[in-house]
């Protein structure tokens, strides 16, 4: 009986244990969301899956944005790129045009008008399209492509019409360089044709018939301005030739008067007129420099010899008078003057060579315009000494000493820049540099001497 019990009993509280244990996984299942495979298994997947259309409809329709934009963006690049394709051909169609004008070139002014309509007919059709955002390309690369090419072919024809243009104008300058080249030769042989009229001895203001006895100082200071104009244009002569041939003149000029202090750069010049000076004057005191043996024994007789030495040559061209008499007096001062003034590295540096010295060496005078020149200036110094031994007593020459007190009596500045600077006072009062032109006392008349000041 207990048995039967026992057994009875059993199976009840097993079947109450497995309910017990049933229900308690059916709900841990509904709290982690696990379900059977039931409805509630599909309808978990439905929403599943709803999920996932939603997001790749979301994300579709993100990449179609993105891709219409770059397509727009492409569009606008490229009309972008056609506008300044169009606009660099204008520039181009009107540097044609400009160019075509001078020289004149009928065609092709009227082929770059034409191109410049065209062009202007295609900017407002692309201006149309800006208004109505009309930007649709079939493929936007390839025209944009096409409208750089463009654009390049537009700039490289500009520049090739900027370089026509500029060879041109070029040439025109070339032609305006050459035209005035030659009205500075022209110029310049004019001048020189005037230096040498008023050099000649035709022109020197002395009378025709002017008589021994008649002889005045004024006779003798108007030849001596017209001598020093003589000097100063072979002066002028003498560093246009050292400047074509890259001399030193600061070297050169200190080489001649040393530690002067010049007021203007221009003043040195004045130290190779000085030079010129002080070896053409060198021996005036004595009778024909000093170059003959002659005596003159007879003081009226040298004064009436001189003379007419002067008047002998005054009216001659110098090259005429050493051709005429090679073996006068006037002949070797010449040549003697020229050695001394021109140095044979001097004459090397402006000619290549010494052939000028060679031909005066042996006594031959060439008819070259720098020789011409010299001989122009030599014959005025020659004839101031022969009418300054005219005179009785003959004429003398002086200078001013070096650092000496400036003398209104005896001297004359070739500039005023030391006056303008003194201050007056006895430690800036000017002094001599150095005697440019030498001065002369003829009986009781003294004619200034010419002199720099510091």
């Amino acid at each position: 009986m207990d048995s039967v019990n026992r057994a009875a009993v059993t199976p009840s509280k097993s079947r109450s244990r497995l309910a017990r244990t049933f229900a308690k996984v059916l709900h841990i299942r509904a709290v982690t969301g696990i379900a059977p495979d039931d409805g509630i298994h599909k309808v978990k997947s439905g929403e599943m899956v709803k999920d996932n259309l939603v997001k790749k409809t979301y994300t579709q329709s993100f990449e179609d944005d993105e891709d219409q934009k770059l397509r727009d963006r492409a569009a606008i690049e490229a009309f972008l790129a056609k506008l300044f394709a169009s606009l660099s051909t204008v520039k181009a169609a009107y540097a044609q045009l400009q160019f075509a004008q001078s020289p004149y070139d009928p065609d092709g002014i009227q082929s770059a008008d034409e191109m410049v309509i065209s062009e202007l007919r295609n900017l407002s059709e692309l201006k149309q399209c800006y208004l109505k955002k009309q930007f649709e390309e079939s493929s936007p690369e390839t025209t944009q492509i096409s409208a750089e090419i463009q654009e390049q072919k537009s700039l490289l024809k500009t520049y090739e019409i900027t370089v026509k243009k500029l060879d041109s104008q070029a040439k025109l300058k070339d032609s305006e360089i050459t035209f005035l080249k030659e009205k500075l030769e022209e110029a310049n042989r004019e001048n020189k044709l005037l230096e040498r009229r008023l050099n000649s001895s035709g022109q020197l203001s002395v009378p025709e018939k002017l008589q021994l006895s008649g002889l005045k100082p004024s006779h003798f200071i108007t030849f001596l301005r017209q001598t020093v104009k003589s000097i100063r244009s072979f002066n002028r002569l003498v560093i246009s030739e050292m400047e074509s041939a890259d001399w030193d003149l600061d070297a050169a000029a200190n080489s001649i008067e040393p530690d002067v202090v010049y007021w203007k750069s221009s003043h040195k010049c004045y130290a190779f007129e000085s030079f010129i000076c002080r070896e053409m004057f060198d021996g005036f005191d004595h009778p024909e420099f000093s170059i003959s043996n002659e005596s003159f024994t007879d003081p009226k007789k040298r004064q009436r010899l001189f003379f007419d030495r002067f008047m002998e040559l005054k009216s001659v061209k110098p090259m005429d008078y050493l051709a005429w008499k090679p073996k006068s007096t006037f002949a070797k001062y010449c040549r003697a003057k020229y050695l001394r003034l021109i140095h044979p590295k001097l004459e090397t540096s402006l000619f290549g060579n010494i052939d000028q010295r060679n031909m005066v060496n042996t006594g031959e005078f060439p008819e070259t315009s720098f020789f011409v020149t010299f001989t122009e200036m030599a014959k005025r110094v020659w004839l101031i000494h022969c009418l300054a031994f005219s005179f009785n007593p003959e004429a003398s020459i002086f200078q001013a000493s070096k650092r000496s007190r400036f003398s209104e009596v005896y001297m004359e500045s070739v500039s005023d820049e030391a006056f303008i600077s003194s201050d007056n006072s006895p430690e800036k009062e000017p002094r001599v540099a150095f005697t440019v032109v030498p001065g002369f006392r003829i009986g009781k008349t003294a004619v200034q001497c010419q002199v720099y000041l510091s």
